[in-house]
C-alpha cells in the first residue's frame, strides 16, 4: 500500500493536529517517499518513529519524475511492504507535491490509502465564511504588480459569476504586499478572508469586506503562511 501522510502546519504537538490512525500508521512505515529529506526527518522524529531515523529509507520525489523515477519510487509497494508519502507540510497531493506518484502507483495496481491531517486549504475555507459549496483553488498568483492585479480582477469576476470562493497563496514574505493589493483593486464590498498560522498557537482567521482591509496594516501577516479566499 502506499499512505499518504499529512505532515504539521508548523512546529505543533502531533498529538494536538494528527489523529492516532495517522500517527501509529508513521510510525509502522521504514520506506518513504517525501518533498524534502530533511522535512520529512523532522516530522519523523515529531512522530517518535520507533526506529533510528538513519536507518529508514526515505527517497525525494522529483519535480517531474520519469515512468522509471516513479517504478523505482514504488519498488518497496510493489514488494509488498508499507510505502509512506509525506509533503514538507499539509495534506501530500493536495497543493503539494505528490499526484504523479500516487497516479502511477493506481497504474500498478498498488492501493493507495489516505490518512486524515492538516490541509490549510480546507481548514481556511472551513472557517471563512465564504461558499464551501462553490470554490476553486488557484495556487500562486503572478508576482508583477500590473499582472497580479489584472488576474485578480478576473478571479473577482468569476466569483460574481458563478457565486464561488476564490483560493490562493502567497509565499510568505510577499503577504504584505498580496494583501495591499487585495484591498486596493477588488470592489468595496468583496468579501476577503485571511487565514494565518492555521493549526498554530498564533492561529488567525479573519474576513471582512475590501474596504475594511484597508484599514488594516499589512505588516501584520508578513512572513506568516497564509491562505487567501474571496468572493462577492
Amino acid at each position: 500500500m502506499l499512505y499518504l501522510v499529512p505532515n504539521l502546519l508548523g512546529a505543533v504537538p502531533p498529538e494536538s493536529v494528527l489523529p492516532v490512525r495517522t500517527i501509529a500508521a508513521a510510525r509502522a512505515i521504514d520506506d518513504w517517499v517525501v518533498e524534502t529529506p530533511k522535512a520529512a526527518r523532522a516530522f519523523l522524529r515529531s512522530v517518535g518513529h520507533p526506529r533510528p531515523i538513519a536507518e529508514l529509507a526515505i527517497r525525494a520525489l522529483a519535480e517531474k519524475p520519469s515512468h522509471a523515477d516513479l517504478a523505482s519510487l514504488l519498488a518497496p509497494a510493489k514488494a509488498g511492504r508499507s510505502l509512506g508519502f509525506v509533503s514538507d507540510a499539509g495534506c501530500p497531493a493536495v497543493a503539494d507535491p505528490g499526484a504523479a506518484l500516487v497516479a502511477a502507483a493506481h497504474a500498478s495496481g498498488i492501493a493507495v490509502v489516505p490518512l486524515v491531517g492538516p490541509s490549510a486549504i480546507l481548514l481556511a475555507l472551513m472557517a471563512s465564511g465564504l461558499s464551501g459549496q462553490a470554490f476553486a483553488f488557484h495556487g500562486y498568483l503572478p508576482v508583477p504588480e500590473v499582472e497580479r492585479a489584472a488576474r485578480l480582477r478576473e478571479l473577482e469576476a468569476e466569483s460574481r459569476a458563478r457565486s464561488c470562493t476564490q483560493i490562493f497563496i502567497e509565499t510568505p514574505y510577499r503577504n504584505a504586499s498580496m494583501l495591499g493589493t487585495l484591498a486596493s483593486v477588488l470592489s468595496p464590498r468583496t468579501r476577503l478572508a485571511v487565514a494565518a498560522d492555521l493549526t498554530l498557537p498564533t492561529e488567525s482567521v479573519v474576513m471582512r469586506a475590501a474596504a475594511d482591509w484597508r484599514r488594516v496594516d499589512p505588516a501584520g501577516y508578513q512572513k506568516r503562511p497564509a491562505i487567501f479566499l474571496m468572493q462577492v
